[in-house]
């Protein structure tokens, strides 16, 4: 088995290169891979706009709210990272090192909620990148957005890998009393060496454990995502997974198989190289038997679960697990009934508790 120091790349981070752009006309090839240490650079997102919409039929939520733009987590399977492309970056390094942050995110929410017409529905924090990755930390940008939406006591369900957003806990604890909050942890594996390996700069798994049980213990309705289930990696570890999760707390549960669009088939190929060579070609071919022969599959109703007999024993193997735990199959139920609009003029009978 190799490792990072034996491999070429840099250290701490999940890609090895920067594959080309595929927007890019012209590309230039280095033989030289970078290596040593490569320090994240933060660039500000000018943008007007704080809220996406979808109508993804298998996303689950119709709006979300993304602080960040390329995540320093690392995450050598993220799907998401071939949107750093429509930034002029690489999905590889530059999607963990090259973050772009909106650093005016929680004023233009305001502005947002507090819009005459506007109607309110859960919103996902966040529906591409981790709102809660290490530069949150000192930029607080996610904590300033929850702090609008406490203040308007708006839904949201909020997605992370980090512990940071048990320091939230105030907040969420806050729109949880109105039915408005609800955290999902991901977690892919309990085994810390292949965590490091594969999302190095993400917590622990046993910090993310610690953060359900934490949520739980506030009275914030939380669940486990098992995401991604890498197959023929990690698929055996979901029975694991959920009772830890559920020893901690969480109420709920779901699952996603790996999805490669893109260059993160090629980063992933070339990941399995580097730290599982004998694994390589096995892990490969169970996701092609997952993904129709190919090694990605981007259709509505096919991405998140996969196709064919491999397919369909994961998805046994998770059912069978979630319904002994007595999981869910949400944390909660969203309710904008609490919303209220900050910043309209009131009418002499509304009410201003």
């Amino acid at each position: 088995m190799a490792t990072r120091d034996e491999a070429t790349g840099p250290r701490g981070r999940g890609a090895s290169d920067n594959p080309p752009n595929r927007f890019d006309r012209i590309s230039v090839h280095l033989d030289e891979r970078p290596s040593g240490v490569v320090a994240s650079e933060y660039f500000e997102d000018s943008t007007r706009s704080i809220i996406s919409h979808n109508a993804s039929p298998d996303v689950g939520f119709e709006a979300s709210l993304n602080p960040y733009r390329g995540c320093e987590h690392g995450c050598i399977y993220c799907y998401a990272r071939p949107t750093h492309e429509h930034l002029g970056f690489s999905a590889g390094l530059d999607f963990e090192s090259r973050i772009v942050v909106k650093s005016q995110a929680p004023e233009l929410l305001r502005a947002e909620l507090s819009r005459p017409r506007y109607q309110p529905k859960p919103l996902a924090m966040s529906g591409v990148t981790d709102p809660y990755q290490p530069v949150e930390k000192e930029l607080r940008i996610t904590r300033g957005c929850l702090e609008v939406l406490a203040e308007h006591r708006h839904p949201v369900l909020v997605i992370t890998k980090g512990h940071l957003v048990t320091r939230d806990i105030d907040l969420l604890a806050d729109l949880a009393h109105y039915q408005a909050a609800a955290v999902r942890i991901s977690i892919t594996t309990l085994d810390g060496d292949l965590s490091r390996r594969m999302e190095p700069r993400a917590p622990h798994p046993r910090e993310r454990l610690r953060a359900l049980k934490a949520l739980s213990e506030a009275g914030i309705p939380c669940g486990v995502l098992v995401s991604p289930i890498l197959p023929g990696l990690t698929e055996h570890e979901m029975p694991a997974i959920l009772e830890a999760a559920h020893d901690a707390g969480a109420t709920a549960a779901s699952y996603i198989l790996l999805r490669l669009p893109g260059a993160v088939a090629g980063l992933f190929e070339d990941w399995l190289t580097q730290h599982f060579p004998d694994r390589r070609e096995r892990v490969l071919a169970r996701q092609r038997e997952i993904r129709s022969g190919q090694l990605n599959d981007s259709r509505f109703g096919h991405r998140m679960r996969g196709d064919g007999t491999y397919a369909e024993q994961i998805s046994n193997l998770f059912r069978v697990s979630a319904r002994r735990l007595g999981f869910g199959p949400s944390p909660a139920s969203l309710s904008t009934a609490g919303f209220r609009r900050i910043g309209t003029q009131r009418t002499l009978f509304q009410s201003t508790d």
